[in-house]
């Protein structure tokens, strides 16, 4: 498993990239989810304050993670 953390305005967003699947997280609790086996990937969240967590997933010999709070670039690997 790979994956990626980032604290944002106190909110603790985590993405998980797993064998069969993505999932995305928001504070512990599971916002999004994809299952199977993909090349790409979109996760889509909310935090409690209403701004939008987009996540993008993709590569081919290595997987990169973008994480985008309303519109806007937060973390890029």
């Amino acid at each position: 498993m790979k994956g990626w953390e980032i604290n944002y305005n106190n909110n603790k967003v985590t993405v998980e990239n797993r064998w069969f699947g993505e999932r995305l997280y928001v504070n512990g609790e599971l916002q999004d989810e994809l299952i199977g086996v993909a090349s790409r990937a979109r996760l889509w969240g909310k935090l409690s304050t209403g701004e939008e967590i987009k996540v993008t997933l993709g590569g081919i010999f290595k997987i990169h993670c973008r994480i985008f709070i309303d519109q806007k670039l937060v973390s890029s690997d």
